[in-house]
Formats: structure tokens, C-alpha cells, sequence
């Protein structure tokens, strides 16, 4: 499957509906890689693991850098870092998956040159688990 077609959504905690960031360029890898914990006794011919807590690595979106306007997502997100506010992310892939959290946000803008693009990149520090609901069931099922 292509990565065409995904979205970006968010919203202020307790909203009712997901805003669509326009721009979106390029997804991040998205899941939970548990930290492999050694835990082995005395009696144990081999090493012993379990899985630990999950780390699901850095959030970073790509977007088209635009600032032309107040809902701008550049501007959007750059007021939501300066704030601190902690807001609620839903990412939609073509074929109806969607993966939803909170997190806080950083922006940066890229750097460019001869005919070369401007992009900004929207880091999200996790503040949730990731809630993923496969296409054609109810949320959260």
C-alpha cells in the first residue's frame, strides 16, 4: 500500500471533531518496539527475556512549510509548542486505519536551497498509548 491518500487530524483535548492538516508529506514508522528485559536465574542454562515497556520511537511528520494564512498548519502548531498544550492526533491511512493520540508538539522548519523545497517537521512527544482501530470496525472495538 501507498502512503498516498494518509492524513493527519488533530485536535484540543475534549474536541468534538479532528482537523485535517493540510501539507502532509511524509509519515513516520508507527507502533510499539518493547525494550527486551533479561531476566534469567541461576538455573537457567541460557539467557532469559521478557518484553519491558514499549518505546514507539520519534513522531515525526513532514509537511509543506505555507504560512500564509492564520490556520496555516505551521502557524497552528507553532501556537500549539508555545502553549505546551497537550493535543489529541488522529493519523488515517488510505485503506480506513487510524491510529490516535496525544502528545505535545515541536515544530522546526527545514532549510533549503537551489530548487529545493521548504518543509517544517512536527515532532509529537507521546502523552498516550496508541489506540488503532482497523478498517470497517468501530472505534476503539
Amino acid at each position: 500500500m501507498l502512503a498516498n491518500g494518509a492524513k493527519l487530524g488533530f485536535k484540543k483535548s475534549g474536541g468534538a471533531s479532528f482537523t485535517d492538516l493540510p501539507g502532509l508529506k511524509e509519515i513516520p514508522e508507527m507502533g510499539i518496539e518493547p525494550e527486551k528485559v533479561e531476566n534469567t536465574c541461576l538455573t537457567d542454562k541460557n539467557k532469559q527475556y521478557e518484553n519491558g515497556i514499549g518505546d514507539p520511537g520519534d513522531l515525526v511528520y513532514k509537511f509543506r512549510y505555507e504560512n500564509t494564512k492564520e490556520d496555516s498548519p505551521y502557524r497552528v502548531m507553532r501556537k500549539a509548542q508555545d502553549s505546551g498544550e497537550v493535543l489529541d492526533f488522529q493519523e488515517t491511512l488510505i485503506d480506513g486505519t487510524t491510529t490516535e493520540f496525544s502528545g505535545q508538539v515541536s515544530v522546526k522548519r527545514t532549510g533549503g536551497g537551489v530548487n529545493g523545497v521548504v518543509e517544517f517537521n512536527l515532532s509529537i512527544a507521546l502523552q498516550s498509548e496508541l489506540k488503532v482501530t482497523d478498517p470497517g470496525t468501530s472505534a476503539g472495538a
